[in-house]
């Protein structure tokens, strides 16, 4: 595969001497983008993951820890762990399918932007994404490329799940609406069918889908959002009309447990009760696309209030974005990528928006940036952990820094639109 950096073009110089210093963050952004580009191409897309401690060939050699309390302590440990200790523990680096989808929406915004010449690169990242599906199943889905072990289960690798097949499934509708493929529509469609007949179920006035197991029915908010836009968009793509009526009960249930300040428990167990950044921002972004694709302002007001809340409670004053909502630390590259997409996300609903995301950028390049090309894993209140997970950390910011890229540059087209339109009107009269 040829080098996709040799391919991205320089963002064109604007006239507008008033856009100097944002023209300056323009460039600290697309220098970002490709460094960090490069640094994923370089090592094939491939990397640890906070979650990868099961992988370790250390850890299968010791069947006394092969249990429950074994397997998340050894989890947790390594998770915590300030130092990366992943190559003496035999733990590999693996490509995985949700970094793939990740990696493929980012391909698609610089391409739209026209930032990316080649779209043959588009193209062989739908290939590493199909080639990633989960073995054995008849439907396309997706899975993490390590087991893990949830409070009561073990994942095993590669079982297919509702987060990776719904962020897979929407990369692959990304290409189908920006560049016509037809396969990435009949991956989609299927990927909706395997959550439809395997993950939702409806019973005792409630709705929703399975996660992370078929046979786990726990209420998770982002879970039921996530697969009901997906079902809204897939129905609204290949006229697909029988992914509607599963989707608004799971939405409506869901949206319904919205509290009053706007925010959402990551799910109705009680260990399910705390708040935290990234997980809103798929609701709110899910709930916006369901009313986008099903044409319904039903959520809007739930959307205003989930933002505003977002807004309110997950940056700190200098741009730092914060992983829960009522405490500052951990600052963690995932939630760093979300603060930086999601105020672009929604940019309409409040002025500052654009500002508050180059804020969170620029934090980020201050106190998370390599020069070596990639981003640190979290910063906590003494240390900072510098260990540059794939799909975790630079998978979600070079998400991230294309969007921000793609808003940029929509945004000045758009000035100059309405410069020229301006000046015309002005001239006529």
């Amino acid at each position: 595969m040829q080098n996709c950096t040799d391919d991205v073009k320089p963002m064109a110089p604007f006239a507008n001497p008033g856009m100097a210093s944002e023209s300056r963050c323009d460039d600290a952004v697309l220098e970002v983008m490709r460094r960090l580009l490069r640094y994923c191409e370089a090592n094939d897309w491939a990397g640890y993951d906070p979650y990868d401690a099961l992988n370790s060939e250390l850890f299968k050699s010791l069947p006394t820890l092969d249990n429950r309390f074994g397997r998340l302590a050894w989890t947790q440990m390594l998770k915590r762990m300030v130092f990366n200790v992943r190559p003496f523990l035999r733990i590999p680096k693996t490509q995985n399918a949700k970094a793939f989808a990740l990696f493929l929406s980012s391909y698609l915004k610089l391409h739209k932007s026209g930032l990316l010449d080649h779209p043959e690169h588009i193209s062989a990242m739908i290939d590493n994404l199909a080639t990633h599906r989960s073995p054995g199943v008849s439907h396309w889905c997706w899975g993490y490329s390590f087991p893990w072990q949830t409070r009561t289960k073990v994942v095993p690798r590669a079982v297919p799940n509702l987060v990776c097949t719904t962020f897979a499934a929407n990369a692959l509708l990304d290409a189908y609406e920006l560049i016509d493929e037809a396969r990435c529509l009949e991956m989609a469609v299927s990927a909706a069918d395997f959550i439809l007949t395997e993950l939702y179920w409806n019973e005792g006035g409630a709705a929703g889908f399975a996660y992370p197991l078929p046979s786990m029915r726990q209420q998770i908010h982002n879970a039921n959002l996530l697969a009901a836009a997906l079902f809204c968009r897939v129905g609204a793509l290949a006229g697909e009309k029988r992914f509607l009526e599963p989707a608004f009960k799971a939405a409506r249930w869901s949206a319904g447990k919205q509290r009053e300040d706007g925010s959402w428990a990551y799910g109705e167990l009680p260990q399910h009760q705390w708040v935290d950044n990234f997980h809103t921002s798929y609701n709110l972004c899910a709930l916006r696309d369901l009313g986008r694709y099903a044409r319904t302002d039903e959520f809007a007001s739930r959307v205003r209030r989930g933002f505003d809340f977002y807004r309110a409670h997950f940056f700190r004053a200098d741009g730092a974005a914060r992983y829960f909502h009522d405490r500052t630390y951990p600052i963690d590259v995932h939630c760093v990528a979300s603060g930086i997409i999601t105020p672009l996300e929604f940019s309409e609903l409040h002025p500052d928006s654009v500002h508050l995301a180059r804020s969170a950028f620029h934090w980020a390049l201050k106190h998370l940036w390599d020069e070596r090309g990639y981003f640190y894993y979290r910063k906590l209140r003494s240390v900072t952990i510098r260990i540059p997970y794939m799909r975790w950390g630079q998978a979600w910011m070079l998400l991230a820094v294309c969007k921000l890229l793609e808003t940029t540059r929509a945004n000045r087209v758009a000035d100059s639109k309405r410069s020229v339109l301006g000046r015309e009107s002005a001239s006529i009269r």
